[in-house]
Order: C-alpha cells, then sequence, then structure tokens
C-alpha cells in the first residue's frame, strides 16, 4: 500500500528532492524514472517542472521533464477517428509510443528529442524537448502513468518510483474551467460540456489508479 501524506503543494519538494537524490546516487549512474501522475487539473504538471527546477539547482543538467501530453494522437487523426468529444480520454493518446519512447529514454546514451503538446493549438508539437546524455533522472509527468488497460500497463514497470497527486474533484472543476477558458478557443458552454463528458470522467477513472503509487500526496488547496 502507498504511503498518503498530506500537506501543502510547497512541502511537496521537500519530501521528493531528498529521496530522489538518494534514489540518484544508489542508481551509479544508470538513469531513473520518477513518475508524477495524478487527474487532469490536479497541478502535476506545475510540481513536475518545479521538481526538475530543484534537481538541476542542486545537480545542474542532471534532470529532465518527460511530458505524457506530447504523445496525444494528432489532432487529426482524433478527427479522423470521430472522437474529438472524447480527446484526452487514454483511447487519444500512442500509448505504445509513449511506453517505447520511455523505454528507450532509460537506456539512451546520445541526445533524445519527444514531443510535446500545445494549449494554444491545441495538437502536438514535435521535438518540443530534448534529453541531454548527461541527465540521470528523467521525471515522467502525465495522467495514465498507472493505468493497467491496454498499453498503459507498460509504463508502471519502468517507473522507479512514482508519487499520485490528489486534489479534490470538485477544485479541479474549477480549475479545469478557467484552463479551457485562457486561450479562447471555444465557448464557455462548449468547454463545461467537455469538462462534464470528458475530463472529470478521466480524472475519475485516474485516480481508480493511485494505489500503484509509492505514494500518494493528498494536497491542502483552496484554488
Amino acid at each position: 500500500m502507498p504511503q498518503v501524506i498530506h500537506l501543502n503543494p510547497e512541502n511537496v519538494m521537500a519530501r521528493l528532492v531528498p529521496h530522489i537524490l538518494e534514489m540518484e546516487s544508489a542508481a551509479h549512474g544508470q538513469r531513473i524514472a520518477i513518475g508524477i501522475a495524478g487527474g487532469p487539473g490536479t497541478g502535476k504538471s506545475t510540481l513536475a517542472a518545479e521538481l526538475v527546477a530543484m534537481l538541476n539547482a542542486v545537480k545542474p543538467g542532471s534532470a529532465a521533464l518527460v511530458p505524457m501530453d506530447g504523445f496525444h494522437m494528432k489532432h487529426a487523426k482524433i478527427e479522423a477517428m470521430g472522437a474529438t468529444d472524447r480527446k484526452g480520454a487514454p483511447h487519444t493518446f500512442e500509448g505504445a509510443e509513449f511506453v517505447g519512447f520511455l523505454h528507450h529514454l532509460k537506456h539512451a546514451s546520445e541526445a533524445v528529442s519527444g514531443p510535446g503538446y500545445s494549449r494554444k493549438i491545441e495538437d502536438t508539437v514535435d521535438d518540443a524537448f530534448t534529453v541531454q546524455p548527461d541527465v540521470k533522472v528523467l521525471v515522467v509527468e502525465g495522467n495514465y502513468l498507472l493505468l493497467t488497460e491496454g498499453p498503459w500497463a507498460g509504463v508502471r514497470p519502468l517507473l522507479d518510483y512514482a508519487a499520485f497527486i490528489h486534489v479534490p474533484r470538485e477544485l479541479v472543476r474549477k480549475r479545469l474551467m478557467k484552463r479551457h477558458g485562457e486561450e479562447g478557443l471555444f465557448s464557455e458552454e462548449r468547454n463545461r460540456a467537455h469538462i462534464e463528458r470528458n475530463d472529470l470522467p478521466n480524472y475519475d477513472l485516474v485516480e481508480q489508479s493511485r494505489e500503484r503509487a509509492d505514494v500518494i500526496f493528498e494536497l491542502d488547496v483552496t484554488r
């Protein structure tokens, strides 16, 4: 059973950074992968980026962010599937490609570039980041890292340590409304419908995978 810790987001780093540094030292030069999982709107992307920054502040160039979102299917492919209403659900990602990419990254000795996702265009961007040869800690961030369905089952065995981020469902709903509205691509009505039809069911699915983490951070947040 994972350890469950209630704390403020600011204190997550105080828990994670020393532990990861110890893991890196014990790996004797081998790359390790740290998973930051959680549903949409839980703040895991921000936490993962902060974690990379703090690890690199201690050991410059030692950590890199690996976002799962870059493995969304291309929007044109999702449209061709007739799945735009469910964009962001597990079946609208290239899950097997993500698993293969992560496996390659753990053993690569050369620079490796990977895709990202842009909310400004609601589509993936090739070569959005590059993991340099000296990187020893991969901070892997995404919704579906701990799922057991289909190709997603291949992710967890590649993670040396996994943290799950929990934020209450009602707060997630408010955050997602704000996020979807920021780029002004869609109407408020469309955004609200998408959240209820897609984002919150995805949140519920991800919550069911939390027991596969090593630690669950239940964050004390109000906004």
